[in-house]
């Protein structure tokens, strides 16, 4: 945990971007768990995912051309479909025979749902059908179809480790979110105690109630309340409930490469009125997590000499997990046995 780079877990979904960002008859090139990937839309507006290097010469093929239904390489006019296929080579002779289907630029299975892109990186070339996570996890109360509301990305230039640490922490907020609109203050600590079980490839802070004097809580009706899960491989979910309407906040932890991450947070609401509200909501997001990526840089100056880290018990429990969480999605891998989760059930108490 004290290192600068973080071992990257496979065989699992990652959000790889909203559905928005990929629009029909083009594509988007990223970096995503340290290869380069280059996301599109065919002309009958299916995502895909393929590898973003060209087999004959290596050229990336972001820079060649897009029409909808193959990827054209700049540099020799190679053609791929969007299953990665090979579909014509132009230097061809009449007298040559290549079976293209043997030439491939690899792809990435990938499903789109809830307006999400998700693209599954495999331990050891397996269908996702084939491997210990068959799919991406659906998100309650809200249809496949279902967009989010809002939606905003930020660069940590970090580790998945520290960024997922520093997010999950329950301490951090009166001393790093000091703006103006939010409560917090360094001076006002209070007592907090939550409840937390085993879950799905994570934990939960387990379902209770939400102080009633909160003013944005009442729009959602009376009897509000809140989940929180954190699972493998880097995901944040809270599911907020009201007897009118619900929220589901979602926050992902994409690993760009070992010590790159991008941070994604996302709301799903059931009120229709969001809409002309959306400006100052999304400058409010972009605050609050531009707060959580500045202190993780300037943390990284200390870790450059790689230091003895201390954790307490309760306060950072939860960081514990998450490493205990990978530790035992790697070794279950490489021992072909089921995965344990070694979550126990067990009440925390800290100050915030």
């Amino acid at each position: 945990m004290n290192n600068l780079k973080a071992e990257l877990l496979r065989g699992l979904w990652y959000v790889a971007c909203p559905s928005a960002e990929v629009k029909p008859g083009k594509t988007l090139a990223k970096t995503l768990m340290n290869e380069p990937v280059l996301l599109g839309r065919d002309s009958k507006g299916k995502a895909f995912a393929i590898k973003d290097i060209c087999p004959h010469r290596g050229i990336p093929l972001r820079y060649g051309q897009f029409d909808g239904e193959t990827v054209q390489c700049c540099y020799h006019g190679w053609r791929f479909d969007t299953s990665g296929t090979c579909v014509d080579i132009p230097s061809t002779h009449e007298y040559q025979t290549i079976d293209y289907s043997k030439i491939s630029c690899g792809a990435y299975p990938v499903i789109e749902r809830q307006g999400l892109i998700w693209v599954y990186f495999s331990e050891s070339g397996e269908a996702p059908e084939d491997g210990r996570q068959p799919e991406p996890p659906r998100l309650p109360d809200f249809a496949d179809e279902d967009e989010p509301k809002l939606a905003i990305m930020l660069p940590f230039v970090c580790s998945v480790d520290h960024a997922a640490l520093g997010l999950m922490d329950p301490t951090h907020a009166a001393f790093v979110h000091t703006s103006w609109w939010f409560k917090k203050n360094a001076t006002k600590l209070r007592p907090k105690e939550k409840h937390f079980a085993p879950s799905d490839l994570g934990w939960a802070m387990v379902r209770h109630k939400l102080p009633p004097q909160n003013i944005a809580y009442k729009l959602l009706g009376d009897e509000v309340t809140t989940e929180i899960r954190y699972r493998l491989p880097g995901l944040r979910i809270e599911h907020i409930q009201g007897d009118k309407h619900s929220v589901v906040g979602l926050t992902t932890i994409t690993p760009i490469d070992e010590d790159k991450t991008e941070v994604r947070q996302m709301f799903w609401a059931s009120m229709g009125w969001v809409g002309p509200f959306k400006p100052l909501l999304r400058h409010l997001m972009k605050v609050f997590l531009d707060q959580d990526r500045r202190v993780v840089i300037q943390q990284r100056e200390g870790l450059e000499y790689n230091p003895k880290l201390m954790l307490i018990n309760d306060a950072d429990t939860q960081g514990r997990w998450w490493m205990q969480l990978k530790e035992e999605w790697n070794r279950s891998g490489s021992e072909a046995r089921e995965f344990r989760n070694p979550v126990k059930e067990r009440t925390l108490r800290w100050m915030s």
